[in-house]
């Protein structure tokens, strides 16, 4: 079963960086799309940005600009860069990764989530 695990969250001022990770366990499986949501207290799951196998990405207004999502496919991870934090990007965040199947759609897989808190 596939499991994507994300690593990188913690506690950072405004104005500040972090880069999240995200790579698939328990499977040697490579992922082929991903994306990043997060989830802040008392509100849905929102979505932040994904990029397709080929590398196209695309990015939620309130963090256009200010973040960047890429992949590694030689190390089969996903990374989401963030600058300029603000205390409005505190929340969960969880990446989705997506494998093809043979004759099927692409399924998707959600990780546990890693917290970013921006405060000083």
């Amino acid at each position: 079963q596939v499991q994507p695990v994300e690593s990188g969250g913690g506690l950072v001022q405004p104005g500040g960086s972090l880069m999240l990770s995200c790579t698939p366990t328990g499977s040697n499986r490579r992922f082929v799309r991903g994306a990043w949501y997060r989830q802040a207290p008392g509100n849905q799951r929102e979505w932040v940005a994904s990029i397709t196998s080929g590398g196209a990405t695309n990015y939620a207004g309130s963090v256009q600009g200010r973040f960047d999502i890429s992949k590694n496919d030689a190390r089969n991870t996903l990374y989401l860069q963030m600058n300029s934090l603000q205390s409005e990007d505190t929340a969960v965040y969880y990446c989705q990764l997506g494998f093809s199947q043979l004759g099927r759609p692409v399924r998707d897989y959600w990780g546990q989530g890693t917290q970013v808190t921006v405060s000083s």
